[in-house]
């Protein structure tokens, strides 16, 4: 099976030289969790996430992260250099690639450009028609969860994705799925200055300084958990075909499903997962 053949010809781009606002407001807009850059000559310079916007724009740093967001340059928050495949170049070598890189999609190109994407969404179809039966949910899933609670604070569930770079997080109460937080939840949390776009809630602390005090404030989220994960939740049983899962996936456009045994959670399915059934 090639590229060509289960591809995506429809792309959602940006132009190196515009702005976060623009492609933030694009995501939204087209309902994408991610956007390729392009130069002037309709090549692929850089790849622009939900989880870009969430690692990248977020806590202190340099004071180009202290700008309005309609002032910061793409360039800024893009993973550039995109690995990159052709329409010829066939499926199985895109799946290792994928899973070797730890990577979400690949832009396709050809002589002249940009031409297609391939992503795990694209392959979750391609899952449902040709390993229906295959693999049960079971058989795939990651068992060990990384997990929080509903008082977990923003900045440590953050904390936590990065730390084990996985990009979404179960929220569970007595070890029950109560939600579910992606990228996407946190990068377009309603929670932003209007004038900057940055998450703000002032703390005001006080610190000693030569003996004297001295007022502080610093601007945080004070969000937690709870206030931001996705709490209509869809789970599946461990025993389940995993092309149900995938169907779950796709007509949710969601990246994973929590898999429970009665209400207990034991693991989580992926989009990555199921794509190494493909292998």
């Amino acid at each position: 099976m090639k590229i060509k053949d289960v591809m995506n010809d429809e792309v959602s781009v940006v132009q190196e030289n515009d702005q976060v606002e623009h492609a933030r407001k694009l995501m939204l807009k087209q309902g994408v969790s991610r956007i390729v850059v392009v130069d002037n000559e309709d090549k692929p310079v850089g790849m622009v996430t939900e989880r870009d916007l969430t690692r990248k724009m977020r806590g202190n740093g340099p004071k180009w992260k202290m700008r309005p967001i309609d002032k910061i340059s793409i360039r800024r928050v893009m993973t550039p250099d995109p690995v990159t495949l052709t329409p010829e170049d066939e499926l199985r070598d895109a799946v290792e690639l994928m899973l070797k890189k730890d990577i979400s999609s690949i832009p396709v190109v050809d002589e002249e450009g940009l031409v297609g994407i391939l992503s795990k969404t694209d392959l979750l179809k391609f899952y449902t028609d040709k390993f229906n039966g295959h693999w049960k949910v079971s058989d795939l899933m990651t068992p060990d969860v990384i997990t929080v609670n509903e008082n977990h604070s923003i900045a440590h569930v953050i904390g936590i994705m990065e730390e084990h770079k996985i990009g979404k997080i179960v929220v569970i109460r007595d070890n029950e799925p109560v939600g579910i937080i992606t990228p996407e939840n946190i990068s377009f949390a309603q929670v932003e200055d209007p004038e900057t776009g940055m998450s703000v809630e002032k703390i005001y602390f006080i610190r000693n300084s030569e003996g004297k005090s001295k007022k502080n404030v610093r601007m945080v989220s004070m969000l937690t958990a709870g206030d931001i994960m996705k709490n209509h939740l869809v789970k599946i049983s461990k025993d389940e075909d995993a092309s149900k899962a995938a169907d779950i996936m796709d007509e949710n456009n969601i990246s994973g499903v929590p898999v429970v045994e009665g209400d207990v959670l034991v693991g989580i399915i992926t989009k990555t997962d199921i794509i190494k059934g493909i292998q």
